[in-house]
């Protein structure tokens, strides 16, 4: 199910919310819980019926694990505690590593496998289970966690609440059971909060309308340059990445924006995701800008155990570099997602360097450098292949255009922007006129203007939002929902989030 679906919209979270409310009024907090429990199930196996079992089994395995690790006292200096401990948490994260392995990487594995040995073994052809790159880095966390005796539960069903809550099911954020059990359990969050109601729906209407009316449209462009497979022109090939790059923030900081509010609609703060990533100074910013629960869950519970920056420079951009290559390959089963975090790993190796020796740039170049390298990256996460990649590049690069050229018929260079046709369009030079605008528009948004969590006055530390409800924001609320409802009309396949590929 979709979160820009009408059933989601006009269905699924209405009930869910009206009913879960009136159960707390009525104070049947346990069949609140059942409810809300259902609901996520059924909003899982609503898109994806046939992997239920699969989470279903993947909740019981770690909720016992888990429960185990808590009865081991973290600071014991018994061996046999130690021992058991250390055994158990191996054994719960081999069992999701070999999960999310056997259905993300195998036929990855094999195709490499053929290509070395010049084999022929058959592909298992497997679909990616939903959401199962997510849960699976969500019960890891909560393993190693419940083994430093940071988190535990002895509650079944607040474990599958845990697991389960649909806002953060499907593409995150990925959210700590410290971080998330305490509201769920907090007697006065049972209660209907009309503020917090307030603030989820414009949250929720702001990542709706990044979502349909601003990521959809850039998918057009993307896809059409990506996919064409022919050769780009130098604008041809900058429109579609770029495309692609204001698709893939609007798409997933809205679908997060979304996730952030319909969980405010039952009280539960989840944690921000995207704070203006396009901003980014360097690159060290920007990861702490983009999908900041991933990027938490990399530092906290890889790069760190690794060593992180406590056992030399050598072994720091080591570290690094392991880093962002699983990293990588935690979004995707290919060599352009393993490029992908190949570059982001040398990039931040060279700005902790760059650092160190007291480099300093001007924030303008900074900040170019660093979205100039995103987007650039940003080709390899996208293509289907390297050869596709490579295509794009050349594009960009110019490699087959020469300069003199290119100034004197500029106009010869914008319009075989066929591709870029949304309406029915005819004319050129009105089409590239168009895409450029979008383009322009959309990326000062992302460039300058104040973030969704920003303009709701989010404070992350104390947890609270200082929104305030008046006729400015009504009228910003009707004119978002207005303008994301159109596109409703007359469109009977809803687009994914991207990162349900993921």
């Amino acid at each position: 199910m979709l979160f820009s679906s009408p059933v989601y919209i006009f269905l699924f979270l209405p009930v869910v919310v009206i009913v879960y409310f009136i159960m707390m009024r009525w104070r049947m907090a346990a069949a609140g819980k059942i409810w809300l429990i259902a609901g996520s199930f059924l909003f899982y196996s609503y898109s994806a019926l046939q992997y239920l079992p699969l989470i279903i089994g993947s909740i019981c395995v770690n909720f016992f694990l888990g429960n185990r690790l808590r009865k081991i006292p973290s600071d014991s200096t018994n061996a046999r505690d130690f021992t058991r401990r250390k055994v158990l948490l191996a054994t719960g994260i081999s069992f999701n590593l070999c999960l999310l392995g056997y259905f993300k990487y195998a036929d990855f594995f094999i195709e490499n496998l053929n290509r070395a040995f010049d084999t022929s073994t058959s592909l298992l052809s497997l679909a990616l289970p939903l959401a199962i790159s997510f849960y699976t880095f969500q019960q890891i966390a909560f393993l190693v966690d419940s083994s430093n005796s940071e988190a535990g539960e002895p509650d079944f069903g607040n474990y599958c609440f845990f697991v389960m809550f649909f806002p953060q099911l499907i593409a995150g954020p990925i959210v700590r059971h410290r971080e998330m059990m305490p509201q769920f359990v907090n007697i006065h969050n049972r209660l209907l909060d009309w503020s917090n109601m307030a603030t989820g729906i414009f949250v929720f209407a702001i990542g709706l309308f990044k979502k349909t009316v601003i990521a959809d449209s850039f998918a057009l462009w993307a896809n059409a340059g990506f996919d064409s497979g022919k050769a780009l022109s130098f604008f041809e090939a900058w429109s579609a990445s770029l495309s692609y790059t204001f698709q893939l923030y609007y798409d997933f900081s809205g679908y997060s924006d979304m996730a952030i509010g319909a969980a405010l609609l039952f009280n539960i703060k989840l944690p921000v995701n995207f704070n203006s990533p396009y901003m980014a100074l360097n690159i060290q910013d920007f990861w702490q800008r983009w999908h900041i629960t991933l990027s938490r869950w990399l530092r906290d519970y890889l790069y760190i155990p690794l060593g992180g920056n406590r056992k030399g420079p050598a072994r720091t951009l080591i570290n690094l570099m392991i880093t962002f290559l699983l990293g990588g390959l935690w979004h995707g089963a290919g060599w352009t997602f393993v490029i992908w975090g190949a570059m982001h790993g040398a990039a931040l190796a060279i700005h902790r360097v760059w650092q160190q020796r007291g480099l300093k740039m001007p924030a303008i170049i900074g900040w170019l450098c660093t979205f100039l390298f995103i987007n650039v990256a940003w080709v390899f996460f996208r293509a289907a292949t390297l050869p596709d990649a490579f295509r794009i590049l050349k594009g960009m690069a110019g490699y087959e255009m020469k300069i003199p050229v290119m100034a004197a018929n500029l106009l010869n260079y914008l319009t075989p922007w066929d591709f870029m046709n949304l309406a029915g369009v005819n004319d050129p030079l009105l089409i590239s006129i168009h895409s450029v605008g979008y383009i322009v528009v959309f990326s000062l948004l992302a460039f300058c203007a104040p973030n969704s969590m920003q303009i709701v006055e989010f404070v992350p530390y104390r947890g609270i939002f200082r929104f305030k409800t008046n006729v400015k924001t009504a009228m910003l609320l009707a004119i978002l929902l207005f303008v994301s409802f159109l596109t409703f009309v007359g469109n009977v396949s809803q687009s994914q989030f991207l990162y349900f590929n993921f």
